[in-house]
């Protein structure tokens, strides 16, 4: 593209300079040649005049006299009755001559070499031919500076697609001062913002998922450990029985998680029983802790209702119960209670609680007070917020952390009863 563009311009310089060149040179040729003749005849009149003036005062003319009037041509002077005068040297070539008669019937004749209308001519065209000259030379640099002008972008623009191939979404904010290239920089430039973004979702969605099925996986081998060292039917029955619950709840994480990457906001929620939720969580985690040689336990109001997702809550309460597992000590405590129109699950240990250092940082992901992927906290928020509830640090000394829930109520009519959300 860059030779193209030099090409084309000094075509068309070229093309100029000979369309344009060429007149110059015709119309400078007949100016020059109609000088030399208007000159050569003024000469002879001017000649004319003076032989005139002399004859007419009966003056002496002589050939030193008119030799002092003409310089650098030939002239003769014809007098009637008197010899002609000559002076200079007559062109052997071409010439350009003139001649004029007086009153007195003398006739005077100036001729000038052709050679000199053509070495004038010469200098002339040489000088246009500098012009031109300078004129390509200036057409060149300027081709040359408008093809970098135009390619230098082109190239930045094509390695911007090809780091956007590799992978590389960081967008370059470089700008070239013509529209047309500003405006695929700016297409570009908002390409690479949306794929960094979706590249962020992906990863992030490949964090969380890591991080939420760890635990429901960890279970799960759990009482499949318990079902193979068992023979009692009974507890086989039961174990499978909640390792086929923690299933459901391993498939509720995945949807769950793949509904938050599309859509955070999008939720399904329904009015659930928070006692099974927790009952169930206790039971979940219950081996884990008796392992640690630590207990977990639920206090508070009893069969309270709550609008939302019990998947997402129960990811909540595992997110907490395990920080408590991994951060606390002592006896975990999941306490319930009513706040005006909202339910509050709280979740406390007897651990050193949060560092002052981390203080509302906590939810923030890569925050950890320990060597863990800060990763847990944040996507339990994130799942709150999701229902419409909120998660919160309400103490960091003893740590206690609440989950807040829309709660319902039933109200008793005559048919029987509704649940309505207040």
């Amino acid at each position: 593209m860059r030779r193209r563009l030099i090409n084309s311009t000094l075509a068309v310089v070229l093309v100029v300079i000979a369309v344009f060149g060429v007149s110059l040179v015709i119309v400078e040729s007949r100016t020059i040649t109609s000088g030399a003749q208007n000159r050569v005849d003024a000469e002879a009149v001017r000649l004319v005049s003076i032989v005139d003036s002399r004859l007419i005062s009966d003056e002496r003319i002589t050939e030193a006299l008119l030799r002092q009037q003409v310089t650098e041509r030939y002239a003769r002077v014809d007098i009637p009755g008197r010899a002609p005068i000559e002076i200079g040297d007559r062109p052997t070539g071409e010439a350009i001559h003139a001649s004029a008669r007086g009153e007195r019937g003398e006739l005077v004749t100036i001729e000038e070499p052709r050679s000199s209308v053509t070495r004038e001519v010469g200098r002339t065209l040489l000088i246009i031919g500098a012009v031109a000259l300078l004129a390509i030379i200036a057409a060149v640099l300027l081709a040359v500076r408008q093809a970098n002008r135009l390619t230098s972008p082109l190239t930045d623009l094509a390695e911007t697609a090809e780091r956007l191939g590799s992978g590389d979404p960081r967008p370059r904010h470089k700008r070239y001062g013509v529209p047309e290239l500003d405006r695929v920089a700016d297409v570009l430039d908002g390409s690479a913002e949306r794929i960094g973004r979706m590249l962020t979702a992906e990863r992030r969605l490949a964090a969380d998922a890591s991080h939420q099925l760890r635990t429901p996986l960890t279970a799960l081998s759990m009482r499949l450990e318990e079902i193979t060292v068992t023979e009692d039917l009974d507890t086989v029955r039961e174990e499978a029985t909640i390792a086929l619950t923690q299933v459901e709840r391993l498939t509720d994480v995945v949807e769950r998680l793949l509904t938050n990457s599309r859509d955070p906001r999008t939720g399904s929620a329904v009015t659930f029983d928070l006692d099974e939720v927790i009952k169930q969580q206790i039971e979940e985690w219950r081996p884990a802790y008796r392992s640690a040689g630590r207990a977990i336990v639920s206090s508070g109001k009893r069969h309270l209702q709550a609008v939302g997702t019990p998947g997402a809550v129960a990811q909540v309460l595992a997110a907490l119960i395990e920080n408590s597992l991994m951060h606390g000590g002592g006896t975990v405590a999941l306490r319930t209670r009513v706040t005006g129109n909202q339910t509050v699950i709280e979740v406390t240990d007897e651990g050193p609680g949060v560092p002052a250092d981390l203080g509302a940082r906590i939810f923030e992901r890569t925050i950890s007070g320990r060597n863990s992927t800060g990763i847990g906290l944040a996507v339990a928020r994130d799942l709150a917020e999701a229902d419409g509830g909120r998660l919160e640090m309400l103490q960091a000394r003893p740590p206690v952390f609440g989950l807040f829930l829309s709660r319902t109520s039933v109200r008793r009519r005559p048919g029987g009863e509704e649940p309505t959300v207040r």
